[in-house]
């Protein structure tokens, strides 16, 4: 029988260079969380055995996450968890994956569907924007789908599952989840194993992937036994439900007039870095128990669902210096007004600006143009890039030369370009 105390074995090396002894220490998803949901927790293919719960710093760390002090901070970021555990649950079954997989997220983010590393990896299963390409997501102006949870749920087990057919062991699986492929396999090769604690013992792995599977593979251990362990996570069940949506909204504005609890909505669509949706398709995902109440605000043409800066055409404003003191594209000003395209802005019309944030007055330059200047048109050259080389809005310099802001540029031609004073 194991018991929680053990050694404190920090792999890793001491000031000399040398490997560090174990020293002895005093001791409408339509997925619904139940007790029968956890038994699969100790199934044939678990990861939880005598072998690897024996090791010394697996035991160092059973003995912390099982204090007062570990377990309270169990139980507060499994009650966070507690929306997303039964679809990661269930993905983890479907492919019939050690379960313990479905507790990774305790290890990489504490379930904080925001959290961002100081390294830049997002989200519950903290993915990096170079290693997402592969697994069917994206970032854009409006979504991170590193922050959505179906999405980032199925391509970190497929991650996993890539490791493990490349290492062919789970703990060496889970060390490249944490360092890299690469590096894991380039440690494995050197030490001429693939057994996860022979590497480690060596010291061929960096010291955050060293205490990383340990970790891991303790706090799992506890939460698969949570009544022995006092966790809490027999709570009441959550189910959710995708609503297609036919324009475009906020989260806060369709929670307030939903009756909906706006941080619940918020954290089921943590990929919204606005909290509003993209234009065109988008699948909102909402608690079952409030689908009928959204259905019904969603339909009332009446509502606005979205909030609007009104911006007051004056002379020597641009589309250009509206999107970047709004901090909104050109795109979607253009897309909530339709007539503006194709044509120049006119005196004294409202422009409608979708409000991604509260921003200052609008405060126009005081600039004056010589355009005693002039440019031959090179290669790759457009009205956007010579706007920045010559620090002047491209509407105003097309305008200047009798272009329109989407003119192809002959090469060759010249035209003219300012002189600030």
């Amino acid at each position: 029988m194991l018991i929680a105390g053990g050694w404190n074995a920090v792999w890793g090396q001491n000031d000399e260079g040398r490997p560090m002894r174990a020293v002895r220490q005093s001791s409408a998803y339509a997925y619904t969380p139940n007790l029968s949901a956890y038994a699969f927790l100790t199934t044939e293919n678990s990861m939880l055995t005598e072998e690897v719960l024996s090791e010394p710093l697996t035991q160092y760390y059973i003995a912390q996450y099982s204090s007062a002090g570990g377990i309270a901070w169990l139980n507060s970021i499994m009650e966070r968890g507690n929306i997303y555990m039964p679809f990661i649950m269930e993905e983890v079954a479907k492919r019939n994956l050690p379960p313990e997989l479905a507790y990774l997220p305790v290890i990489e983010s504490a379930f904080q569907i925001t959290a961002r590393s100081r390294s830049g990896a997002v989200g519950l299963w903290q993915f990096m924007m170079n290693s997402i390409s592969p697994y069917d997501m994206k970032v854009t102006f409006f979504v991170d789908e590193r922050r959505d949870f179906i999405k980032s749920t199925r391509g970190a087990l497929q991650k996993l599952e890539d490791n493990y057919k490349t290492l062919g062991n789970w703990e060496l699986a889970l060390a490249a989840y944490n360092c890299g492929l690469g590096a894991a396999t380039r440690a494995s090769n050197k030490v001429k194993s693939r057994d996860y604690w022979e590497i480690c013992k060596m010291n061929e792995l960096k010291r955050e992937t060293i205490n990383y599977v340990p970790k891991f593979l303790a706090a799992a251990y506890i939460l698969s036994q949570p009544r022995r362990f006092g966790i809490d996570i027999w709570r009441q069940s959550f189910k959710w439900t995708e609503i297609p949506l036919k324009r475009q909204v906020s989260i806060d504005l369709l929670a307030s007039e939903a009756g909906v609890n706006v941080n619940l909505l918020r954290n089921l669509n943590a990929e919204l870095l606005h909290g509003i949706s993209p234009a065109g398709s988008f699948n909102l995902k909402a608690p079952v128990t409030h689908a009928e109440q959204i259905n019904m605000t969603l339909e009332r043409e009446d509502l606005k669902l979205i909030r609007y800066h009104y911006h007051v055409v004056r002379h020597g404003d641009t589309l250009w210096s509206m999107s970047r003191h709004y901090e909104t594209p050109i795109e979607l000003i253009e897309q909530h007004n339709p007539r503006l395209k194709n044509r120049y802005l006119q005196l004294g019309e409202t422009i409608i600006i979708p409000a991604f944030k509260e921003v200052k007055p609008y405060e126009r330059e005081t600039v004056t143009y010589r355009f005693d200047g002039r440019h031959a048109i090179q290669k790759g050259d457009t009205l956007w890039s010579l706007g920045l080389k010559y620090n002047i809005d491209p509407q105003v310099l097309a305008e200047e030369n009798g272009m329109e802001l989407n003119s192809v540029l002959r090469e060759g031609r010249t035209i003219k370009v300012p002189i600030i004073q």
